[in-house]
């Protein structure tokens, strides 16, 4: 069972919210992460590279930074099979593009502009999780 954290978690969507509001305001770019990371790598789409790396590097360092100020990890567990996780990653990768754009992309910023694009994005994504947590636990039994 997941634990439930619902103050951890309004502070999370808070400063998810805010993140994505900055980004905007500073840069003028939708906080979607796949597409951060993407412009990332050579070659080099814009000029915008040190703020985008800062922006991923923000994204491990403040999972990191709790673990330091209050000792506890953030994560317990990790699925054990290290083929799954590349699998499932390369599924995300491959939805990313596919979808034109990532669940926090579409998902907080195209949600709140009322994109009609993002709201079927987001339904999209929102099913396959449900069907892939209730395959995991309930079918296969991970």
């Amino acid at each position: 069972m997941t634990e439930f954290t619902p103050f951890a978690s309004l502070v999370g969507g808070m400063m998810i919210g805010l993140s994505a509001v900055l980004l905007m305001l500073w840069e003028g770019r939708i906080a979607g992460i796949s597409g951060i990371a993407g412009r990332l790598l050579p070659p080099y789409r814009d000029n915008a590279f040190l703020s985008q790396f800062g922006f991923v590097v923000g994204l491990v360092a403040a999972p990191l930074a709790i673990v330091v100020t209050t000792g506890e990890a953030i994560q317990q567990s990790v699925a054990s099979s290290i083929p799954l996780m590349i699998a499932a990653g390369l599924l995300v990768g491959f939805g990313s593009v596919s979808g034109n754009g990532c669940t926090s992309g579409h998902g907080v910023c195209g949600l709140s502009r009322l994109s009609t694009r993002s709201f079927v994005a987001t339904a999209v994504f929102m099913a396959a999780a449900f069907v892939t947590v209730f395959l995991v636990r309930h079918v296969i039994g991970g």
